[in-house]
């Protein structure tokens, strides 16, 4: 038997969705609630109500959730944070803790155009999808394994990617030129395998473990993606796109 096209494959277990109602985004932070109050502690659940984690960033962001077709379950989320055209005093959650860690490069030519960038953010995956006891400690979970091989070496990560490509797919939908992400090198290795390429934009610095901020932008995403990949991202595009020009 041939080995199943990626995106064919990809699209037999997993379904991206925009969350573009209240019902859907409810889901949104239920999962985040459950995952960053509960499992891994990451927030104070006393500070929300409902069991829905939200903050002052979500209402300008485009929401993502990752549907698991077997299960009918929600396997996952995550949120790209875009700037506020109205107030250029605005700032994206990573500038918080990393603004003076930045490199000089990333602080003095990307970031004072604030339209042409955002952040890949808040991404979970609920405990019952992360795979193994040694991802206890991460919001999502093992990048390392799952179920298809990619060019004969690599097992394809469908939840973590996934999610990540639906961020990206939101952002050039967008027309940003690029976003950036708070993560641990260790996941932007993994990532660097599919030919997501994020190259580190600071220092490290201590927040939930060692993570720096992480920078892409569309032509690097363009140069170095992988096939297989590239045509999961055009498919995950090719959905956010319909629901974005349908009225979200």
């Amino acid at each position: 038997m041939g080995k199943e096209n990626l995106t064919t494959s990809f699209q037999k277990y997993f379904k991206i969705i925009l969350a573009d109602t209240p019902e859907l985004r409810d889901e949104v932070y239920r999962i985040r609630y459950e995952v960053y109050c509960h499992e891994l502690q990451y927030e104070c659940p006393e500070n929300y109500t409902g069991g829905l984690e939200k903050d002052v960033y979500d209402s300008r962001s485009y929401h993502c959730l990752l549907l698991h077709r077997p299960s009918k379950q929600f396997a996952g989320c995550v949120r790209l944070v875009y700037n506020d055209p109205d107030d250029q005093q605005s700032r994206l959650p990573f500038e918080l803790k990393c603004t003076d860690h930045l490199y000089r490069p990333y602080a003095d030519e990307v970031i004072p155009v604030r339209s042409s960038f955002g952040e890949i953010s808040r991404l979970a995956v609920p405990a019952n999808f992360r795979r193994r006891s040694v991802d206890a400690g991460s919001p999502i979970g093992d990048t390392s394994i799952p179920p298809l091989e990619l060019q004969g070496q690599r097992r394809f990560p469908y939840i973590p990617l996934g999610l990540y490509l639906a961020a990206a797919a939101a952002g050039l939908e967008l027309g940003l030129n690029s976003v950036f992400a708070m993560m641990e090198p260790r996941l932007a290795r993994h990532l660097q395998r599919f030919g997501i390429v994020f190259q580190q934009a600071g220092d490290l610095i201590e927040h939930r473990g060692q993570r720096a901020a992480f920078y892409i932008d569309r032509e690097g995403l363009s140069r170095h993606l992988k096939q297989p990949v590239r045509g999961l991202l055009d498919s995950i595009v090719s959905e956010i796109g319909t629901s974005l020009k349908t009225g979200t």
